[in-house]
């Protein structure tokens, strides 16, 4: 942390402000608790907010007396990154370093990083008055978030531990729900997981989230609301990982937590488009090589555990050599179904077609009762190291690994230890089944991205889900995608959720909706999740565009949407070319008016779903002959053509029931 140089003049309670001046945060402390309060153009949005945090060598959160040597000083830093929202990024902010002491004069600094859309802030343990205790056990937090009365809510809930499928939760994979009052509890009764979108008083956004959380910290959530006190950093639960380990968090001092962060806007786009996770933290270790984006094909999602088999491997990495993506996902199981020695064949295959093998390992053996493997590896030291070196032989260039299933230190720490030995072979990491990233992509070069949400699998499992991707999707580029790289698990390109692409429940999206999430969504290696019918099936004009989509972005812009409603996001690729994605998530048309200045007077290539009404005419006949009838699969038709966007930069467009259109700068 820097030093603070310049002090604040003497006062009851303390301020900082953005360097545009429209956010501000007090900070107070009556009666020995510490708070804080937000305001934005003059609203107050959080109310005076706790401050501090319990541990076994003081409380940190009531009799506390503070210093009147407050220092504030300007930040600046430029920075750049390949594998996030923005390639290269400025910071500007002012910080603000108030001190604090308990009765047993132990120090905790609060220290606030304001930036103009950003509040960041996080806490500083230091030794008492004779250089001890030198260590620490950090109990709980009191850190509350105290929202303004008439606040509503677009929240996922955290479920408890060792539920679900295999005992594997909490995998990070609930429902969200919009619109909600605060005031509603939890659906399983213990809180939030991370980021967390608020809609504030005067239409003010506000995301909530934490960053910086390493082996150091434990991971976090937002409990309940509690009326007057809002809501507050709730700790894992004891039960995560099947017991093992300790849900608080043990330091050395002095130290520092994690940043707890606060992204504000009149409008959606500083939600979309924040970087603070990035901003306040640095990058842990260099990376062992310069690490690759790219697309990979993946044959699990549809053609499920029995495709993981040499033959149907061979066809997704031809499929993959065809249509130039970088990579092939050899999903679970592999490890019996193929064997590590045909993988090395497998390996050999791959490279002669130009392509780069990335393997499936389940995160450990012990922790719950996911049944794929290979299990017991990544969750082991020397296992992991053995097999990662023959990875590197092999010329394997990522994993993914699943079913973590917590937020305990100790879990924090398997990702860590994974990501840092996998830099040393030069191997990317996705994690799934697992939490919400807090800043990697910076902090551990060969980290890509996580799933952490309800994702692409759901939808092939039942009916429901398919039913629920286009509100799912258009809630992620507001919440989950903002707050991290986000692994969702592919552009379904099958239409029907089968291998003979006949049978099973239908994709409920239009083909340019799908095409459309290369855009809404991102990870800088991206899943299309198409397969070899999908060669005969697609338009040329899709094929093309999978061909050549890209996966890393110099510049992102919110345009225009509504959390699980719609969504439309443009991102300036690193060839230098815009590329807008829209999904209409609703069950209605949408007519809207895009303002595209970047794109202004241009004649832009256009790809659109189309209302098909032929079919729907049919499908309405053939309702009202037999209401009991199951009606017959409905796509709108998806197009090629041109736009063009007028001299002020606004586009009109027509986007269908779960319909989605792109826009590609020529």
């Amino acid at each position: 942390m820097a030093l603070l140089t310049s002090v604040v003049a003497m006062a009851d309670n303390k301020t900082v402000s953005s360097p545009d001046g429209r956010l501000q945060v007090t900070i107070d402390c009556n009666e020995g608790r510490a708070t804080y309060c937000v305001t934005y153009d003059g609203v107050q949005l959080l109310k005076p907010s706790l401050l501090g945090l319990k541990a076994n060598i003081g409380d940190f959160s009531r009799g506390l007396t503070m210093q009147d040597n407050a220092r504030q000083m300007p930040i600046s830093k430029n920075y750049k990154m390949k594998n996030a929202k923005q390639s290269d990024i400025s910071y500007k902010a002012n910080r603000l370093q108030v001190d604090f002491t308990t009765k047993e004069k132990i120090p905790m600094s609060v220290i606030f990083q304001v930036s103009d859309n950003d509040v960041a802030f996080c806490y500083q343990l230091g030794r008492g008055p004779k250089d001890n205790p030198k260590c620490a056990i950090v109990e709980c937090e009191t850190t509350a978030f105290n929202l303004a009365d008439g606040t509503t809510t677009f929240l996922c809930p955290q479920i408890t531990p060792m539920t679900g499928w295999e005992r594997t939760k909490p995998s990070y994979e609930e429902e969200y729900e919009a619109d909600a009052p605060m005031n509603k509890p939890s659906k399983f009764g213990v809180g939030y997981t991370f980021p967390c979108l608020f809609k504030g008083v005067g239409d003010t956004w506000i995301l909530i989230n934490e960053t910086g959380v390493t082996s150091q910290y434990c991971g976090a959530r937002l409990s309940d609301y509690q009326a007057g006190t809002g809501y507050t950093i709730a700790f894992p639960q004891e039960g995560e990982n099947n017991g093992f380990g300790s849900p608080t968090a043990s330091i050395m001092l002095p130290s520092f937590t994690p940043w707890r962060t606060i992204t504000i806007g009149k409008t959606l786009a500083p939600i979309v488009e924040t970087t603070v996770q990035y901003d306040v933290v640095e990058p842990l270790y260099e990376p062992s090589e310069d690490y690759k984006p790219g697309r990979y094909t993946w044959s699990w999602l549809v053609w499920q555990d029995n495709s993981v088999n040499y033959d149907d491997q061979v066809q997704m990495i031809d499929l993959a050599s065809t249509m130039g993506f970088e990579y092939c996902l050899v999903d679970g199981l592999w490890d019996k179904q193929i064997g590590y020695d045909r993988i090395e064949e497998l390996a050999a295959y791959a490279k002669s077609k130009n392509v780069k093998l990335m393997l499936w390992y389940n995160s450990n053996g012990s922790e719950n009762d996911a049944p794929q493997g290979p299990r017991g590896v990544m969750n082991n030291s020397i296992k992991r190291k053995q097999d990662m070196a023959w990875m590197k032989r092999l010329g394997v260039k990522g994993i993914k690994v699943d079913f973590f299933g917590g937020d305990k230190q100790e879990t924090m720490r398997l990702y860590e230890e994974i990501l840092s030995d996998a830099n040393d072979y030069g191997i990317q990491c996705i994690f799934h089944g697992c939490t919400m990233p807090r800043g990697w992509e910076r902090m551990y070069p060969n980290y890509v991205a996580s799933e952490a949400a309800l994702a692409s699998e759901n939808v092939f499992f039942t009916d429901y889900h398919a039913r629920q991707e286009g509100f799912q999707m258009s809630m992620h580029p507001f919440s989950r995608n903002a707050g991290g790289a986000f692994d969702w698990g592919g552009m379904m390109m099958n239409r029907m959720m089968s291998r003979d692409n006949k049978s099973r429940h239908q994709r409920f999206t239009g083909d340019i909706f799908e095409l459309a999430t290369a855009i809404t969504n991102q990870t800088s290696i991206n899943c299309v999740a198409m397969y070899p019918n999908n060669l005969e099936e697609l338009r040329q004009f899709e094929l093309d565009f999978l061909k050549q989509v890209p996966t890393t972005w110099q510049e992102t812009r919110f345009i225009d949407g509504y959390p699980t409603r719609y969504a439309v996001i443009a991102r300036k690729a690193t060839n230098g070319k815009w590329y807008v994605g829209g999904i209409n998530g609703t069950n209605a048309t949408l007519t809207l008016n895009l303002q595209l200045p970047m794109l202004a007077g241009q004649t832009v290539t256009y790809y659109v779903d189309e209302a098909d009404k032929k079919a729907l005419k049919a499908q309405k006949a053939a309702a009202k002959k037999d209401p009991k009838a199951k009606p017959a699969p409905y796509w709108p038709n998806p197009v090629m053509k041109t736009l063009k966007v007028d001299k002020n930069g606004q586009a009109r467009v027509i986007l269908p029931s779960m319909g989605g259109l792109v826009i590609v700068e020529n």
